[in-house]
């Protein structure tokens, strides 16, 4: 009965987080980072304002938290952290899982957000950056040293190579997503839009240990 209630109250203690991480990042939007009290958050989540207090004692320990749950979205999942040894489907795993990260609604939202207040509020680029894409890009770079250490690529340059990759990803799935509102490319569209990112980096970096270069159906 105790651990039942321990994870019922879990439960709620996520839920009523994510309900003011969500509203958090609504009104930012709407109001500007400077335009949105903590008591104003609290009302719109739902919750009291000792509360968002208590987990959250100012804004920028709140902004704090919706970028690194934004970019860790996918932690949790082992296929996040592909194992060496295949190249292919090492890079289709990573490429992936970016673009359901990048082109989910609260990614874009997040760099709006970021790109509107940098002006008057640069921490808040700098926590984008060191807390969220800095680490994701860490990652795919630590995978493609690993590719390349094991004799499975060749990746002398892997800062390069991890930009490359991701940045042909995220031209398509995130960028035109901020100057186009009715940017909404389908399921389809974006596999293949990874997938010509995998065949471009194989086409680069792999050896004659890898498999062939034809697409995986």
């Amino acid at each position: 009965m105790a651990a039942e209630l321990s994870e019922h109250h879990r439960r709620l203690a996520q839920q009523k987080r994510e309900a003011i991480t969500t509203a958090a990042t609504e009104l930012f939007l709407e109001r500007g980072y400077d335009g949105t009290s903590l008591a104003r958050i609290a009302e719109a989540a739902g919750v009291s304002k000792s509360t968002l207090f208590k987990r959250f004692p100012t804004k920028a320990a709140l902004f704090e938290a919706i970028v690194t749950e934004s970019w860790q979205r996918d932690a949790g999942d082992t296929a996040a952290q592909p194992r060496t040894g295949d190249l292919r489907s090492g890079l289709t795993t990573i490429g992936h899982r970016y673009a359901d990260l990048v082109g989910q609604p609260g990614m874009t939202a997040l760099f709006r957000i970021v790109i509107a207040e940098l002006p008057r509020f640069p921490e808040l680029g700098r926590m984008q950056f060191e807390l969220g894409k800095l680490p994701y890009f860490n990652s795919v770079r630590h995978y493609l040293e690993s590719e390349h250490e094991a004799g499975n690529a060749d990746v002398p340059d892997a800062v390069s190579a991890a930009n490359q990759f991701l940045g042909m990803i995220a031209n398509y799935v995130l960028w035109p997503r901020m100057l186009l509102i009715d940017w909404n490319p389908s399921a389809s569209d974006i596999h293949d839009a990874v997938e010509q990112a995998v065949q471009t980096m194989l086409a680069r970096y792999t050896t004659t240990r890898q498999p062939d270069l034809e697409p995986q159906r």
